[in-house]
């Protein structure tokens, strides 16, 4: 309760930042945030003093003593730190509402007689409505990945970006979800040796190598032209693994197929440092995980993400367990980090920048540079201590609205316990 009452003093901007809620879409998309500390997660780094101009909902210029246009409104950042909007992680945020209520889960795909179908996409059931979005913006965040679940098969399906401005669209390319390891065992006869015999047989069914009409054939057509345009290339196989000799095989099997990879969890992941970093394999870490809860996890450690990204490794974040429901918790995974030796930018850009560049939306989101999408948030203190927060978010230049159902029922039950 303390932090959603901080959430209510007034700041200098409050009352601008309130008029821009309430002006028009179109004039919304114009603003200037003048004498901020804008860390542009870009190669330019942080830059005291100064100013972003929006103009149609992107960035056209950053710098010091820029000039608004007539009419632009103006918010003074008196120095506080301007970031750009924040990953969420891998999560199911608009395709899942309550985890317990099996008609508004949308994210898994469980057919028994065919469960392996990567043309399974999650973004089709995305609701821009669920009430899950404005509590995550309010920490922040403007961005999430859209995971498929693994329900049926370890072959999950296709998931992608989608923004938090009210956009029913993804944007930018699908990413493909796989799991490997004791986790999905039981998915592929309680043994991880047969997920590799699983995979190359559809590898060889994408290619062609296996008859379509083969009563063995784990594919339907449109699961293997699905999976044959990653196999040439086109999007992201994003793999869920931990432990370290399933990453050595993971590795050879990227390297063989001439796929483009990334892992999420990871959590043995720092022993491959160097062979991660050679083919260029980013991480998205679970840098709350430092006890393992599996086998696959016993060499689990805070340090991860810095000994990762020490190598060279890209390295971005994402949680586990209830991730569309904690994705506030997204910047204490990477405050910890950053506690455990990953230098702050590294940090900032595991929330911002890294993210955008391997789900390949970095040409329009993840840092504050001129052309990109104007996804800002303006922060009462250091966007990687859980102390401080978000005062205000722009998504698309637009003023999001910094209130959730959490905060209306707060304050719902604040006047009613106020009154005598």
């Amino acid at each position: 309760m303390g932090m959603l009452n901080k959430r209510r003093r007034a700041w200098p901007g409050a009352t601008l930042v309130a008029l821009l809620v309430m002006t028009t879409a179109a004039s919304a998309q114009d603003l200037l945030v003048r004498g901020a500390t804008v860390a542009t997660a870009s190669a330019r780094g942080n830059v005291e003093d100064a100013d972003v101009l929006v103009q149609g909902g992107i960035i056209r210029a950053v710098g010091r003593g820029l000039s608004a246009p007539a009419g632009v409104p103006v918010v003074e950042a008196k120095g506080r730190m301007l970031t750009p909007a924040l990953f969420g992680g891998i999560t199911e945020i608009g395709i899942e509402e309550v985890s317990g209520e099996s008609s508004t889960v949308d994210s898994a795909l469980k057919i028994g007689e065919q469960p392996l179908r990567p043309e399974f996409d999650v973004t089709l059931a995305y609701n821009p409505a669920s009430v899950l979005i404005p509590v995550a913006r309010l920490d922040g965040i403007g961005f999430t990945a859209l995971g498929a679940a693994t329900g049926g098969g370890f072959v999950a399906g296709q998931g992608g970006v989608v923004r938090f401005d009210g956009s029913a669209d993804p944007i930018g390319p699908r990413a493909l979800f796989l799991r490997l390891g004791a986790a999905a065992s039981e998915l592929t006869g309680q043994s991880r040796a047969a997920q590799w015999m699983l995979l190359q047989q559809m590898v060889d069914e994408a290619r062609g190598q296996v008859a379509a009409d083969s009563p063995h054939a784990l594919l339907t057509p449109a699961g293997r032209r699905t999976l044959a345009r990653y196999l040439s290339g086109q999007g992201r196989i994003v793999v869920e693994v931990d432990r370290a000799a399933d990453i050595r095989q993971l590795l050879r099997w990227a390297a063989r197929e001439k796929v483009k990879i990334a892992i999420a969890g990871g959590a043995e992941a720092w022993q491959l440092a160097p062979e991660l970093a050679a083919a260029r394999v980013p991480v998205f870490v679970d840098a709350l995980g430092n006890l393992p809860t599996t086998f696959d996890q016993i060499g689990a450690t805070l340090e991860n993400a810095a000994r990762l990204r020490r190598a060279g490794v890209p390295v971005a974040f994402a949680q586990r367990d209830d991730a569309s429901h904690n994705a506030r918790k997204m910047r204490q995974l990477a405050g910890n980090a950053v506690a455990n030796g990953l230098p702050w930018a590294d940090g900032l850009a595991g929330l911002t920048r890294v993210p955008a560049e391997v789900l390949g939306v970095a040409d329009q989101i993840g840092s504050i540079e001129p052309g990109k999408r104007a996804d800002l948030v303006l922060w009462e203190g250091d966007p990687l201590d859980v102390a401080h927060y978000a005062e205000q978010v722009w998504l698309g230049g637009r003023a999001m609205p910094m209130r959730s159902r959490q905060t209306e029922l707060r304050d719902r039950y604040l006047q009613r316990n106020a009154q005598p």
